[in-house]
């Protein structure tokens, strides 16, 4: 699989498309585009997170839509919430009205237990933010985030949605149907020409409902900044792709019968489950979407680990600090490690290892936002310091100092005597004033 890997991208990321006709090179970049979102999906991790998302919706579908439940009862709207979720079990036939009919007495049966206790209602809420939390981690995975929310942002953020969200898609289903029932707009729809217009809409509504749905969790649940055009891009992929393995799969439980009657009562199940599993990892692929939309540098990279040499590693925790420097002097907004892939025209997760490395060292502080700040007064931070972060061993290292020979020492003993010698005490707010003509080699 390698070999033809690398056959593949060779022939997409040839020098010589540059020089092809402009449709030829949107040609070759759909394409490329298009292999790094499949090969990700196939070789990549993203199954293996879908399982993962399937064993803990199996574990708190019946806890959140109990919370959602009791929301909506509040609101008078708990009545609505069926007819959601037969539409998104469709697919499964028959076997998903008996699901749905299922789920709905469990929710019943948890909502009667939480009533009389409130040991259960902290248990429901726990199970619930597990969820939102696995979900998070599996976004963070896509965009290459490496720190979650902190738990007071997982209660405030995600528990928002989870109590408000239910009550504003509810509130636009409901919304839409009043359009609909208004006298004006039953006048017009015996007009044929809108009437045709209406069985349109009505036919799309959902989907663009589902859409909207997806752009929203890809900009809302990475740990990240997300544009919304890549979220968007990403929500319309996913819709699409959503709507259309629904057909498909309606079409292959129908026929598939007779096979599933072998499995008796699990038939159910395993077809619960199966589709379960493909709404996540459709979940994921326009995850991945929205990735490669605002980050199309990662196209070639994807998921794989990247080795640096060691003047690339010591270049980047330079530009790096001086960024983060910059921006703090000048009282300008908070850059991000993606703000920095940009500048340096290099995938985040090449930079993301340096950065680490100067997080251990003390000289570089992240927020829960994923912010970057001076670990301390840039004024006060040698430049020596910040090249001794990468080439010195740091807390985040598994293994210690090696033996090295006695001449070895010596010359890397000489090496850092004559990078003190040459920079001496330059701090990197010296090397941000630092004139161009002072530059050698400019």
């Amino acid at each position: 699989m390698s070999t033809l890997t690398d056959k593949a991208e060779a022939l997409l990321w040839a020098p010589s498309v540059d020089e092809l006709p402009m449709a030829l090179r949107l040609a070759v970049k759909l394409l490329r585009f298009t292999y790094s979102v499949v090969r990700d999906a196939v070789v990549g991790n993203l199954p293996m997170r879908a399982m993962g998302l399937v064993y803990i919706t199996i574990l708190s579908i019946v806890p959140l839509l109990a919370i959602s439940f009791s929301v909506l009862r509040g609101f008078g709207y708990h009545k609505q919430i069926e007819p959601m979720l037969y539409e998104f079990l469709a697919p499964l036939g028959e076997k998903g009205v008996e699901i749905t009919d299922q789920i709905v007495g469990f929710v019943d049966n948890v909502q009667g237990y939480v009533g009389a206790a409130v040991g259960a209602l902290v248990l429901l809420i726990y199970t619930t933010l597990s969820m939102a939390e696995k979900v998070e981690d599996s976004m963070n995975y896509v965009w290459r985030v490496e720190r979650s929310r902190s738990i007071a942002r997982r209660l405030s953020e995600f528990l928002s949605v989870i109590l408000l969200g239910p009550v504003v898609m509810v509130t636009a289903i409901s919304l839409i149907a009043a359009v609909e029932r208004n006298q004006m707009v039953s006048d017009l729809r015996g007009i044929e020409t809108v009437q045709q217009t209406f069985m349109v809409a009505g036919q799309i509504t959902p989907y663009l409902m589902v859409m909207a749905g997806f752009g929203f969790v890809y900009w809302f649940i990475p740990n990240t900044r997300v544009r919304i055009y890549a979220a968007l891009v990403g929500g319309l992929v996913g819709g699409l792709l959503w709507a259309a393995s629904g057909q498909l799969f309606a079409a292959f439980v129908t026929n598939s019968v007779r096979t599933l009657s072998i499995y008796a009562t699990f038939a159910i199940v395993i077809i619960a489950l199966i589709w379960l599993y493909l709404c996540w990892l459709i979940l994921l692929v326009g995850a991945q979407v929205a990735f490669y939309v605002q980050h199309p540098e990662h196209l070639r990279l994807g998921f794989r680990r990247v080795t640096l040499g060691g003047r690339q590693r010591e270049q980047i925790a330079l530009s790096l600090m001086s960024l983060v420097a910059r921006r703090f002097r000048d009282g300008d907004q908070r850059i991000q490690m993606q703000d920095v892939a940009s500048e340096l025209a290099l995938p985040s997760l090449v930079i993301s290892g340096v950065g680490q490395r100067l997080e251990s060292a003390g000289l570089l502080t992240r927020t829960e936002k994923d912010e970057l700040l001076p670990g301390r007064d840039p004024g006060q931070i040698r430049l020596s310091e910040v090249l001794s972060a990468v080439r010195d061993p740091q807390g985040i290292d598994i293994f210690p100092e090696g033996r090295w020979p006695t001449n070895v020492r010596h010359v890397a003993s000489r090496i850092s005597s004559a990078i003190n010698t040459t920079l001496g005490d330059q701090s990197l707010y010296d090397i941000l004033d630092q004139r161009t003509e002072e530059i050698p080699g400019t």
